[in-house]
């Protein structure tokens, strides 16, 4: 009797092996070897780059579609195109999905839809993020209706997630039609240089319907999203670089919006000070200056991942550590347009606020902003309601704030880079920092105007007003009389002193009035 059922055993566990060789095999080996021909990796392969060693548990291995039409019915492959179940990241866990190209082009199927929905459900229900590897040609255009209301029941979970979870995109390969949608409902979006495309309609579409002629680079490449719209916010060298790149993000971010933010002992000496930025900021106001140089000369070890690197370069977002814990950096840069704020740097800051503040990460503001940048094309274009978001952003936020003014903080943009006025909890100053309505010689022009026209030295006069304007008024020390700045500082005592106010906010609390939700302008 024994030997019977090990027999049947045996039989039992070859028939499980030979399933999982089935679904493993994906689209079979000439589409992987077609697939691999182009330097890119199989949907396995990148699972066992992201995550930890041997931590990968698969789920819905054997599921495939459930479509009859055009002869799909002989066309079942196990899985049907996506990879899905959970690993650990860095020894933490976290869900995952993999789009497998060499199976139906990785299009989008109900029972695709299906799969990944489950695994988005079960990130929420474990307040674990999600990760997805999208490489997808689509919906699937033999199941009609129901490959959208996949891709819509996917957005919706993509929706209801927010804010709960973190939620990671990589575009691993083309990505058209419905397939951008809930990458773009995600927290962060990861592209491959030269072989990864984000678009509504393809080249094809557009040639036909505007007679435009662009190529899938140009339209909807890495570098296109990086640099021109800001749909993307990292470019990577290839796909290892990619995913390892999501590794190293995963690091600064907590699992859920109630966890803690994340904190790593830390060896660099947080009342460590740096002499050099004591003559970083120029005696002349016009020059510039490179604001990453003084990011890294005051975090941890000098590490700074940028976020939206190649996109609206006038203003800097990313997340760092100070004193072994996770922060989100806001800062304006005095070599890209002086540092104004225009509508894709609102914009890009904006989400940055939003997003810190939803993951309970602090923000560190450090500003050196002329203003707005003036001129029609920002007008017509509504940097008025741009504007506002970063407005509302910084309004909005509950995590501690410390915001340091470096060099100008002139009129609507110092309301708006997180000043005290919009709850900004600790906000410091350099010696170097003038804090006004607008620069001095723009003051001048308009307070005086009928003394200089009436000067018999003109140029003298005007020089001598803009002399006392700058006196009395470009300087820290009257918004520090009225309390608006917290402290004027020693630019060497800048890691110290944002260390310390970190630590005195760390169990802070703040509230906004209950409410479903606000308007923010969009």
């Amino acid at each position: 009797m024994e030997t019977e059922l090990t027999g049947k055993h045996q039989i039992k566990l070859r028939e499980l092996d030979e399933r999982n060789e089935t679904a493993y095999a994906g689209g079979g080996a000439q589409r992987v070897e077609k697939h691999k021909a182009n330097g890119r990796l199989t949907a396995r392969e990148r699972l066992e780059v992201l995550l930890d060693p041997g931590s990968f548990v698969e789920l819905d291995r054997f599921v495939s579609h459930k479509c009859d039409n055009f002869g799909m019915k002989d066309k079942k492959i196990p899985g049907d195109g996506v990879i899905t179940g959970y690993g650990r990241v860095n020894g933490k866990t976290v869900f995952v999905y993999s789009q497998d190209f060499t199976v139906f082009g990785g299009s989008m199927s109900r029972t695709q839809a299906n799969k990944i929905l489950k695994v988005q459900e079960m990130a929420l229900k474990n307040g674990r993020p999600i990760i997805g590897l999208n490489d997808s040609g689509g919906a699937r255009i033999q199941e009609g209706v129901e490959a959208l209301g996949g891709y819509a029941d996917i957005f919706l979970n993509n929706t209801l997630a927010s804010g709960v979870v973190p939620q990671i995109s990589a575009i691993m390969g083309p990505c058209a039609g419905g397939a951008v949608y809930s990458p773009s409902l995600t927290d962060f979006i990861f592209m491959v240089k030269d072989t990864s495309y984000m678009f509504v309609t393809g080249p094809d579409v557009i040639k036909s319907v505007t007679h435009e002629e662009v190529t899938k680079e140009e339209l909807g490449g890495a570098n296109t999203h990086n640099q021109k719209s800001g749909v993307a916010h990292f470019a990577t060298e290839d796909e290892k670089h990619c995913l390892l790149m999501i590794r190293e993000l995963l690091n600064f971010l907590p699992a859920n919006n109630i966890d803690d933010t994340p904190a790593i002992e830390c060896t660099d000496d947080p009342n460590r000070k740096e002499e050099k930025l004591n003559s970083l900021i120029p005696d002349n106001s016009k020059k510039p200056y490179d604001m990453l140089e003084l990011i890294k000369l005051i975090v941890d070890d000098g590490y700074f991942l940028e976020v939206q690197q190649h996109f609206a370069k006038n203003i800097i977002i990313g997340f760092t550590r100070f004193n072994g814990k996770s922060v989100g950096i806001v800062a304006n840069q005095p070599q890209i347009l002086a540092g104004c704020l225009n509508i894709e740097a609102s914009i890009k800051a904006a989400r940055f606020v939003r997003f810190c503040d939803a993951f309970n990460i602090p923000v560190v503001t450090l500003v050196d902003v002329p203003g707005f940048l003036p001129g029609t094309d920002q007008e017509w274009n509504g940097i008025i309601t741009h504007g506002a978001k970063l407005l509302y952003a910084y309004c909005e936020a509950t995590v501690p704030k410390v915001t340091l003014v470096t060099r100008k903080a002139y009129g609507g943009a110092y309301d708006v880079m997180s000043s005290k006025h919009i709850r900004g909890d600790i906000n410091l100053a350099y010696p170097s920092a003038e804090i006004a309505v607008m620069g001095a010689e723009g003051a001048v022009n308009i307070i005086f105007r009928n003394e200089i026209k009436n000067a018999s030295d003109k140029d003298g006069e005007r020089q001598r007003l803009i002399a006392e304007y700058e006196k009395q008024f470009n300087n820290p020390y009257v918004a520090a009389d009225l309390g608006y700045i917290d402290e004027v500082i020693a630019p060497s005592e800048t890691r110290q002193r944002i260390i310390q106010s970190l630590e005195m906010l760390k169990n802070k609390k703040d509230t906004n009035p209950p409410k479903k939700h606000g308007n923010i302008p969009l």
